[in-house]
């Protein structure tokens, strides 16, 4: 259990202006067909991985614009791996953010706006598949902030280690220094 009450990264009062969403590169491929689509196959076993990057696009009149880029690749395998249908999705969106703190700017960009747009990538992915033949891929939600408390797991810990040693050494000077006021 989180020891957090609130679970977003953008704090109270910050504004993340979404500028533009838009699908970067798009693949789907179906090496098997037809008979990838014959009825009598079995359901094949679905390997999803999902992605997120972010950086910052410079510009004279809007600061503190990024972009987001979430990768996304489906694979859907039968017997002997043999893939049924391949997806590979870039979708990135473009924000700017308003009075978020600086510190907040990574976490904001890694899980509150790949948030904002997965319900988008989520429909591409759907209509894709339905396009391609297939019952459409409804992929379940995704945890970003999980994803993201993963990938930085290392950062994060050194960051607490690093703050609770700085924490230790401040109040153990003010305690010397309470001393040394006492004695004089």
């Amino acid at each position: 259990m989180s020891d957090q009450t609130d679970d977003r990264a953008a704090p109270p009062g910050s504004q993340i202006n979404i500028l533009a969403q838009y699908v970067r590169d798009i693949s789907f491929e179906n090496p098997l067909a037809p008979d990838s689509l014959r009825t009598d196959r079995t359901t094949p076993k679905m390997d999803i991985n999902i992605g997120v990057d972010a950086r910052k696009v410079p510009d004279d009149k809007l600061e503190n614009m990024y972009e987001s880029v979430m990768n996304i690749r489906a694979i859907a395998t039968v017997a002997e791996d043999q893939p049924v249908f391949i997806i590979e999705l870039v979708y990135g969106t473009t924000v700017v953010l308003k009075d978020v703190p600086e510190e907040n700017h990574h976490p904001v960009m890694l899980i509150e706006v790949p948030r904002l747009s997965f319900p988008y990538v989520r429909q591409i992915i759907s209509d894709l598949t339905q396009q391609g033949g297939f019952p459409p891929l409804m992929i379940n939600p995704v945890d970003f902030q999980q994803l993201y408390m993963e990938r930085y797991k290392d950062e994060i810990e050194a960051a607490k280690k690093s703050l609770s040693e700085t924490g230790d050494e401040a109040s153990t000077d003010d305690k010397k220094a309470a001393t040394t006021k006492s004695d004089s």
